[in-house]
């Protein structure tokens, strides 16, 4: 992977990054780092914001414009869109309804093979997450205080589920199936509402 393109992916997955951070990460020097992301602004990929410190001169922190993130858009989305609008015009509401709930019930089994062993949240959300990512979701894991966090740094799927919000909510349905009913699973960053990531916390019920 070229350097520009790990430094656009490490972006995605982090956010706004420093080119101190950009260097620590690629094992390059600062001044380096800062030639790598000034190329990219230049190229309409990034965008900065320089940011006050205490002491000192700003801290100049670097971000993904829209045409950053497009990198990593689905690259069938016009179709995916003509299709959902097809099924609508065809079979309703209902129709499209009975669609997202297919393809629930198929990433439910398809994720239910790999659980069949997990019985503690941590290794059920560590997984989640393997597959999740596996799935082009660029996610991850974390503790997030007694529980755990789920985060997709990417949405494959985020034009088609602009358009079908229930593809939205069926994604919360299977990953509570998966985690069961003692666990509660809330969605607290969402990408479809403009916001940079998906964030779903899991905390087991009473705790």
């Amino acid at each position: 992977m070229k350097a520009t393109d790990h430094i656009i992916d490490i972006i995605k997955r982090e956010g706004a990054v420093t080119a101190k951070r950009i260097a620590e990460r690629l094992g390059i020097t600062t001044m380096g780092a800062r030639q790598h992301l000034q190329s990219l602004e230049e190229e309409g990929f990034l965008k900065f914001e320089d940011v006050k410190v205490k002491v000192g001169r700003p801290n100049r922190h670097w971000s993904l414009t829209a045409k950053g993130h497009a990198r990593f858009s689905d690259r069938h989305s016009d179709l995916t869109i003509q299709f959902i609008d097809a099924i609508e015009t065809v079979f309703g509401s209902e129709g499209l309804d009975k669609v997202a709930k297919e393809r629930e019930q198929n990433t439910l089994a398809t994720y239910r093979q790999h659980f069949e062993t997990l019985t503690d949240l941590h290794s059920k959300v560590t997984k989640l997450a393997e597959l999740r990512e596996k799935d082009g979701y660029m996610a991850e894991c974390e503790e997030a205080g007694d529980g755990y966090r789920l985060i997709e740094n990417h949405c494959p799927i985020c034009i088609a589920a602009t358009r079908c919000e229930a593809l939205c909510q069926s994604e919360l349905n299977v990953f509570q199936s998966l985690v069961g009913e003692d666990v509660a699973v809330k969605r607290d960053e969402h990408i479809v509402k403009g916001e940079r990531r998906c964030v779903y916390t899991f905390q087991t019920k009473g705790e």
